[in-house]
């Protein structure tokens, strides 16, 4: 296989795996999936399998099963509920299953992510201290941000490692004129690192684009925001990200009353790395809230 070819292939999975993100809910069928890719049903599952790693369902049931392990943190779903969204149609497979993938039931994952303010720690990564996001003081501002169009370079593989998206997005929009005086660098977190197996992690680096911008094969475009979020300014290098989200989600989270979904978090760089210090870096971290009941 050519590298062109390679590259073609690996651009239409991607457009497949985003039919898959954005319709969870949804009765998929191989066939509607292959289609987003334009591949036949018969190869398509081969090729996908090649280039992620894992099969169209397999690929299907983990997505479901991470949401459902995110809204079991931090929502207050019934978990008959949360198993029927998952795609399953019993309580007793979907704990089966939950268990099988998290080695414990919903029910104590639900008391365990209570305990912790957050979710119990799957797979390994660096440890976050406990009393570095305990005591973090963040100005927390509830906001309803827009719809926003972006352009995207997709990022699979632990967040700290996506500085190639970053590079190739920045590539890629130059030539096409994309950066402006009012254009934002936005970063799409679409998992739980506490959840996610950090090779299978899916992180969009974004910049906002005109609604005439249509996207190119390379540079698809996508919508985000139009919803309510929790924000939070955070200064200093982007490791501090991590704690800062815990104590939003852990700590603020329930001291507000506020739920939240499992919906992508964002990150909003309000300067450039390349010309700022690390201890002087601006970010905005949002994490999507559920409508008040």
């Amino acid at each position: 296989m050519t590298t062109q070819t390679q590259k073609d292939w690996e651009r239409r999975v991607l457009a497949a795996m985003r039919v898959m993100e954005a319709d969870l809910d949804g009765e998929l069928s191989l066939a509607a999936i292959a289609a987003a890719a334009n591949f036949s049903p018969y190869h398509f599952h081969r090729v996908f399998a090649g280039i992620t790693g894992e099969t169209v369902g397999a690929c299907l049931r983990r997505l479901r099963l991470e949401r459902a392990a995110q809204r079991l943190c931090y929502g207050d779903q019934p978990i008959t509920n949360v198993a029927l969204e998952a795609g399953f149609d019993a309580p007793e497979a979907f704990g089966r299953a939950f268990r099988s993938a998290y080695s414990m039931t919903p029910t104590a994952w639900r008391r365990a992510c209570r305990e912790r303010k957050g979710p119990p720690v799957i797979v390994q990564r660096p440890p976050i201290v406990q009393e570095e996001f305990m005591t973090m003081e963040l100005t927390v501002t509830i906001k309803k941000l827009p719809p926003t169009k972006v352009a995207c370079v997709r990022h699979v593989g632990p967040y700290d490692q996506c500085e190639a998206a970053w590079a190739t997005l920045c590539a890629l929009a130059g030539p096409l004129g994309l950066f402006g005086p009012t254009t934002q660098f936005i970063g799409i977190g679409h998992d739980c690192p506490q959840i996610t197996p950090p090779e299978k992690i899916r992180y969009d680096a974004c910049l906002t684009v005109p609604e005439s911008f249509a996207g190119t094969p390379d540079l698809p475009v996508a919508v985000t925001g139009d919803r309510e979020y929790a924000s939070a300014v955070v200064k200093g290098p982007y490791t501090k990200l991590a704690p800062a989200y815990a104590w939003l989600a852990g700590v603020w989270g329930p001291q507000s009353g506020r739920k939240f979904t499992a919906e992508p978090s964002l990150e909003i760089y309000l300067n450039d790395p390349k010309t700022t210090p690390p201890e002087e870096y601006l970010t905005e971290i949002l994490l999507a809230l559920a409508p008040v009941s």
